[in-house]
């Protein structure tokens, strides 16, 4: 299956911009791949304001986060790979989605199923109301 995480992200840019907060993403700066201002970085980390007043060309693709800015007055493109974005959020209240580690494995198969689950409705198969739910196992 293809990663969850492109779609999270652009999920929460709109939530955020929705809301009239300023979207920002804090990315791993030493992920390879990815080009940011090296003079910003703080421990590795970068935070960067993907607002539409802060950025042009904004792209947010399944595999990277790309678009033109100002730092220091002077215009940069930046690429960052998807799995650099450790959190999306908003700057006025921190809301958002931090990702981690096992988030960079939705690309791997999932394991098969140990078993199926039936759900019916116990009641119904012998011409009673019921709401009650009965799981089975099967193997």
């Amino acid at each position: 299956m293809t990663s969850t995480r492109p779609y999270l992200i652009r999920a929460f840019y709109d939530w955020i911009v929705d809301n009239n907060c300023t979207p920002h993403i804090v990315v791993n700066a030493e992920f390879l791949g990815t080009e940011v201002p090296r003079e910003y970085i703080d421990s590795g980390q970068i935070v960067l304001n993907i607002a539409m007043s802060a950025v042009q060309a904004l792209e947010l693709s399944n595999e990277t986060i790309s678009f033109q800015a100002r730092f220091g007055g002077i215009a940069r493109n930046v690429n960052i790979p998807i799995n650099a974005v450790m959190a999306i959020y908003a700057k006025e209240n921190g809301r958002g989605m931090v990702f981690t580690e096992e988030d960079n494995n939705d690309n791997e198969e999932p394991p098969p199923p140990a078993a199926t689950i039936n759900i019916k409705n116990s009641g119904a198969n012998k011409g009673q109301k019921s709401n009650r739910s009965h799981l089975t196992v099967i193997k």
